[in-house]
């Protein structure tokens, strides 16, 4: 995942002063709000002049169509306009090169994006745009769930409440971008908040359940009627490799994955007619509370003597709530 910092977070300094101390330090993008003021082209054309790193640009805007020539005489990489203060229709220029995004606010449902599906990536602002420093709202986590299965070949990207631990989550959930101002600056370096960013020794403010795939999200297959045909359909459907097996009272019983399958039918290949989908459940799979916090999760994790892709997730009574994955955790990484 990429950190886009926040250029004017920085109250301390001046902006060349920023720039510089964050072009040394490697940062991936640099995030410039623009509220609905075309004098930040002239810093962006500075920046130009210091560095080469890529400009994330935000424009909160009634009106778009203003900035259009700007964009065309000092093209940036991203550029993003803010949903709910459009008053006119957002049309953007082919001869605009930039990457295209859309910004929406926590109450704002992501099916707006339907109207701007030719754009590249999607800004979900988790606080309230405009205030540093603001706590990270954890429904967006649905909302970024929500969107990554509605336009699965689409960009996420997060402005707002970004520290260690809500980076760490972002990064399993398959964010690509996280804007980052406060954390950074009051950091007491940048360097130091960068490595907060994208290591994985964090501090835990939110619980497993903030972030799972809720049960009525995942793949599941009941004792009462487990047959290998509709095992395989369940896991098909859930494309995560595996499938949670319940029972009727929605407690845990264990889980299938592509591995358990493939093991069961060498076990039973000379019998194949008679195969028994039963004897492939795993009865006691690795599993995480949905109150746990995510250092807790992370600590199972490492107990574990062999790689975890995916955890089932119960509460305190074995019943099921859902799963976390980490397969997004490794493609964010590249």
């Amino acid at each position: 995942m990429k950190i886009s910092a926040s250029i004017y977070s920085d109250k301390d300094r001046s902006l060349k002063e920023t720039i510089q101390d964050l072009a040394d330090h490697n940062v991936d993008m640099l995030h410039v709000d623009c509220n609905d003021d075309i004098s930040v082209f002239e810093d962006i054309r500075q920046i130009r002049q210091w560095c080469t790193l890529p400009i994330d640009l935000h424009i909160i805007t009634e009106t778009p169509s203003k900035y259009m020539s700007l964009l065309e005489e000092v093209p940036v990489e991203y550029v993003t306009f803010q949903y709910e203060n459009l008053k006119e229709p957002l049309k953007i220029p082919s001869a605009i090169t930039a990457k295209k995004g859309l910004a929406i606010i926590t109450p704002t449902p992501v099916e707006v994006f339907e109207e701007y599906a030719d754009f590249d990536f999607i800004l979900i602002m988790a606080t309230v745009p405009g205030q540093s420093g603001g706590v990270f709202d954890k429904w967006n986590f649905k909302k970024i769930r929500t969107f990554k299965k509605k336009y699965p070949a689409k960009s996420v990207h997060v402005d707002g409440g970004v520290n260690g631990e809500v980076s760490f989550i972002l990064r399993n959930m398959g964010v690509s971008s996280a804007v980052s101002g406060s954390y950074l600056f009051k950091a007491p370096s940048v360097g130091q908040a960068l490595l907060n960013l994208t290591n994985r020794s964090i501090e835990s403010e939110f619980e497993v359940e903030d972030f799972m795939v809720p049960l009525e999200e995942c793949p599941v297959v009941y004792l009462e009627t487990l047959r290998l045909k509709l095992t395989l359909e369940e896991i098909e459907r859930g494309q995560l490799g595996f499938t949670l097996v319940l029972d009727n009272d929605r407690k845990l019983q264990g889980i299938i994955s592509n591995a358990d399958v493939r093991k069961g039918l060498l076990q039973q290949f000379d019998a194949l007619p008679a195969v028994s989908i039963d004897k492939m459940v795993n009865r006691n799979p690795v599993r995480i509370n949905d109150k746990s916090t995510v250092v807790e999760m992370l600590q199972v994790i490492k107990r574990c003597p062999f790689p975890v892709m995916y955890l089932p997730v119960v509460d305190a009574h074995g019943f099921a709530k859902g799963i976390v994955t980490f397969v997004n955790l490794i493609k964010s990484e590249i």
